[in-house]
């Protein structure tokens, strides 16, 4: 990956794994003896629900035990991610945390954040696409802000609701060029990418994964990906750097694991280098292929140093939004 002087919150995940995957870790005093639970803090049935438990399903075979989904949704993610943060540190309990946790502190909705948690690894990173309908008179995103420059507040965007990563990467891209857009907040990806189709709304700014069956459709087309590389499951569609707009900091959603604060460095290793070969199962990497979800490759360090960086980016995004309550 080529760095510039452009500041890219992805920078910090893009080297090796800190562990080989077929690393033998020094065994934490006989740990593990018995089944991992991993707290997903989302329902059943939903795309990080699903990741989670195709992550863990040949567990056994990688750490030895079984590790065992637990769903506590409640709270936007608060209520799960707050009962693996004040869980007994042993290695036992693991979190699948995820974006929210990056903007609880900023917003007001809860202290907790990442320095409540041991991080484990980083699992994917989803940028933003900007689209628009099939048949819409803007071929491409510099055809939108031309005419959002000549036409202020009349380009209404629809996203998945208030402060999440598409309606804040859209609202920085707006800032950084100037224009004025109209967001319509939506109760999620779903009825956001209805009412673009049904022409109620000019543009669709969603996780790229959440518009993977409109695009293979050509229901919907991509104008730019919210990224500083291509998307392999959208190679046809460009970065927003490629689009003639490339930005000085790019929001990405983001899953990982993370431990409660406190487990021993010994137990931590062992956890790391286990998930590091769940995540390189076959069957796990075919799963985020099909769902179009970009495998990260941070550890530790690493992924402390991404969940850093994202804060930071954080702060301006949620004032510009008016969102930024608490820092």
């Amino acid at each position: 990956m080529s760095f510039s002087r452009r500041r890219f919150v992805c920078s910090t995940v893009a080297s090796a794994s800190l562990f080989a995957v077929g690393a033998s870790p020094v065994r934490a005093a006989g740990f593990p003896e018995r089944d991992i639970t991993l707290v997903v803090p989302w329902a059943a049935g939903g795309g990080t629900d699903a990741l989670g438990r195709t992550l863990t399903k040949n567990a056994k075979q990688y750490i030895g035990v079984n590790v065992a989904v637990v769903n506590r949704p409640g709270g936007t993610g608060v209520a799960g991610m707050q009962s693996v943060a004040t869980a007994k540190p042993d290695g036992y309990t693991i979190g699948l945390v995820t974006f929210h946790l990056s903007s609880y502190r900023l917003t007001g909705l809860s202290q907790l954040s990442f320095r409540d948690f041991e991080p484990i690894m980083l699992l994917n990173r989803s940028p933003t696409g900007f689209l628009v309908k099939a048949d819409s008179p803007y071929k491409s995103m510099k055809d939108l802000v031309d005419y959002a420059k000549a036409n202020p507040g009349v380009v209404t965007v629809a996203t998945s609701g208030a402060g999440a990563v598409p309606h804040l990467s859209a609202a920085l891209l707006a800032k950084q060029l100037g224009i004025k857009l109209t967001f319509v907040p939506f109760d999620g990806g779903a009825p956001a990418r209805t009412a673009v189709l049904g022409g109620h709304v000019t543009m669709l700014a969603v996780n790229s994964e959440e518009a993977l069956q409109f695009y293979k459709s050509k229901q919907l087309r991509f104008l730019a990906l919210n990224s500083d590389e291509r998307h392999s499951s959208f190679p046809d569609v460009p970065t927003i750097a490629e689009a003639g707009f490339p930005l000085n900091t790019l929001l990405l959603d983001w899953r990982g694991l993370a431990a409660p604060k406190g487990t021993p460095p010994a137990i931590l290793d062992v956890l790391t280098v286990g998930f590091r070969k769940m995540a390189d199962d076959p069957e796990y990497k075919r799963l985020m292929d099909e769902m179009a979800l970009p495998r990260a490759n941070a550890e530790r360090e690493k992924f402390s140093g991404f969940l850093e960086g994202i804060e930071k980016a954080l702060e301006p995004a949620l004032a510009e939004v008016g969102l930024l309550k608490r820092v």
